[in-house]
């Protein structure tokens, strides 16, 4: 098969998927696909530039499968519906959320899909400014979240035993900290829920910002 990005795309998420992003680098990549380093430099010239190309095909297929644009979706409907879409994205690979975070856009024309993002939140009353500032609010606590959800398990599948709640119950002193003991099996267990009322917390938190608005909880589609 002819070597060209699509197809060092393709192994390299195959590595992240099998390995992790430590062990995803050029060489080992060029020794995948049978051939010698330069091949791929002269695709990527650094990791880099191959993580940032990554991370743009994962925005695309978060947005790929998103709900078509309903106008006539409330912002907290939207906001959720993003942040549910992005997570369930990221979660598709191996530490999906650390190889995507501060990865350069390398299409252009997925500043489309944030222009839209921007729209719907200006048109429901915020600034432009709000709207940035929620935007990134929402899209940073979904990177947060699922970088420290994926980092509970040493592969996919496998959790790392040192977060196990009885285990770690068994280092902290009940009589001292018995909130912190308490807290174990939220913090560790039941990803979904917990996800859930963060993104609920945060866009009653934006709600605050528009005073004749409704206080009003978001629905999953």
């Amino acid at each position: 098969m002819p070597l060209d990005r699509f197809v060092i795309l393709n192994q390299a998420f195959a590595i992240l998927n099998e390995s992790g992003l430590e062990s995803l680098t050029l060489r080992r990549l060029a020794a995948k696909l049978g051939v010698k380093a330069p091949a791929i430099y002269w695709h990527f010239k650094s990791k880099q530039e191959l993580l940032d190309e990554m991370g743009t095909q994962v925005l695309r297929e978060a947005l790929d499968e998103a709900p078509a644009f309903d106008p006539a979706q409330s912002w907290q409907d939207w906001a959720l519906n993003y942040c549910l879409g992005l997570r369930r994205t990221l979660l598709r690979y191996r530490e999906g959320a650390r190889m995507f975070s501060g990865t350069y856009l390398t299409d252009p024309s997925l500043y489309a899909p944030m222009e839209v993002s921007l729209r719907k939140l200006t048109g429901s009353g915020f600034s432009l400014r709000q709207s940035v500032v929620g935007l990134s609010l929402l899209y940073c606590y979904v990177i947060g979240f699922v970088i420290e959800e994926q980092a509970l398990d040493l592969a996919p599948g496998t959790p790392d035993p040192r977060y196990d709640p009885s285990r770690r119950a068994n280092r902290v002193d009940r009589q001292k900290y018995p909130l912190a003991y308490e807290s174990g099996q939220k913090l560790f267990a039941d990803h979904d829920t917990r996800f859930l009322e963060g993104v609920s917390l945060a866009i009653v938190g934006l709600t605050t910002l528009l005073p004749s608005a409704p206080k009003r909880a978001p629905k999953r589609d």
